[in-house]
């Protein structure tokens, strides 16, 4: 599975690491990702996403089922 948050669409990103002489060299910037386990309710049934912080606090906040339905609208589920 990619680095990428099933819910927020959060992915690597490229940039430099700048040195005091300017110097710069490629460097990658990874999402803090972890995989939880989450249980739906409605339909009875345990699921397993791979999340960065932010998606946690965006299902905290509104819920998995409105995240999972937003993430699926904006095509970033998979």
């Amino acid at each position: 599975m990619s680095r990428k948050c099933q819910i927020t669409g959060k992915k690597v990103m490229h940039g430099n690491w700048v040195s005091h002489s300017n110097r710069k060299t490629k460097r990658t910037f990874k999402p803090n990702l972890f995989v939880k386990k989450f249980y739906l309710a409605e339909e009875g049934v345990w699921i397993q996403l791979k999340v960065s912080a932010a998606g946690l606090r965006t299902i905290t906040k509104i819920g998995i089922e409105k995240a999972l339905s937003k993430a699926a609208d904006k095509g970033v589920l998979f």
